[in-house]
């Protein structure tokens, strides 16, 4: 029944159903068709198949390819949901006799390790820059661009949460910023005083600098802690091209997710638990801190090794097992 159907016929009809029937955009119903084309095209690669003869295999072997090809987990589970969608329609119009992505996991609970620095590539680019903020001919861009260092390393702040910072969320008095983060929830962030002294210097000379240079174009202008060069509010995009360009001074591929990551990484490293990470990064939900159990681990297992009896080696050798201990 299913071999007689061609992808071309199946891929038309249920375009139609998604124009007529769901009332899809064109454009919304173009990305669905570009999705299962796709999965067609690797179907026929594999193993000369159709669509409407994929197997769970299949669908699975598709979205491995697409991760090891270095998709995102998002994208990828926007590609299953196209596939769901479309093997639901055929399930239901008898097309088909069975699902191949019933009992798929869903790429977005996947578990990724985050990427992170190594201290001595993050000491190198915030010294780097930090000598440029402090030479007497720094102007308000080198000390902008070292604090929003110190803050994306020292506080674990997301890239959203550097630009909507207003002038008064900072309490450098006690070392302390306000941050508003996912969901307009608030947090209060620790500083240390690398990243105090760095928005001391900035809000000294750095943004009365910016703030000058905008007060011809811009009337009103908002509190925002971090200006442009025109002295507009800065932009997420900016302050990407400005940590990858600093990063790249030092060979290291840098961003403000690589910053925050290694912060909650040099954190777990150096002892702190998961909960007070937690805390630190805005998470909503444990698990999503979860991610840096691999670095407690390793940090305990080296503390077994180091302070058990069982753990610890003689003459470099690893002590053996006895009846006793069995």
């Amino acid at each position: 029944m299913t071999d007689a159907l061609t992808d071309r016929d199946v891929l038309e009809a249920y375009a139609a159903y998604l124009r007529v029937e769901r009332g899809l955009q064109p454009g919304s119903v173009e990305a669905y068709a570009c999705d299962l084309r796709q999965f067609a095209e690797h179907l026929e690669r594999s193993r000369d198949g159709v669509l409407a003869g994929a197997t769970e295999a299949d669908v699975q072997a598709l979205l491995e390819g697409l991760r090891a090809n270095g998709v995102t987990s998002r994208a990828i589970a926007r590609k299953l949901s196209a596939l769901r969608g479309f093997y639901r329609w055929l399930l239901l119009d008898k097309r088909v006799e069975r699902d191949p992505t019933m009992n798929l996991e869903t790429p977005s609970s996947w578990k990724t390790l985050p990427k992170s620095l190594a201290e001595g590539d993050v000491s190198e680019m915030l010294e780097r820059m930090g000598a440029a903020a402090r030479a007497v001919d720094a102007d308000g861009l080198a000390l902008r661009d070292y604090a929003i260092l110190e803050l994306l390393y020292g506080g674990g702040l997301r890239v959203g949460e550097i630009c909507g910072l207003r002038v008064e969320d900072l309490r450098l008095d006690v070392g302390v910023a306000q941050v508003r983060g996912k969901g307009d929830k608030e947090r209060m962030v620790p500083l240390g005083r690398s990243a105090v002294t760095a928005l001391e210097r900035y809000l000294k000379a750095g943004r009365p600098e910016l703030q000058r240079a905008g007060r011809s174009r811009v009337v009103g202008i908002e509190r925002r802690l971090f200006l442009s060069a025109r002295g507009r509010p800065l932009t997420r995009n900016r302050v990407w091209t400005m940590v990858r360009q600093a990063g790249a001074h030092e060979g290291v591929k840098a961003s403000p997710h690589t910053l925050r990551h290694s912060y909650a990484t040099h954190m777990v490293e150096h002892g702190a638990d998961l909960r007070s990470v937690q805390t630190l990064l805005g998470h909503a939900d444990i698990a999503t801190t979860q991610v840096y159990t691999h670095v407690a681990l390793g940090r305990l297992k080296a503390v077994h090794r180091a302070h058990h009896p069982r753990g610890r080696r003689r003459g470099g050798e690893a002590e053996p097992a006895t009846v006793e201990s069995v």
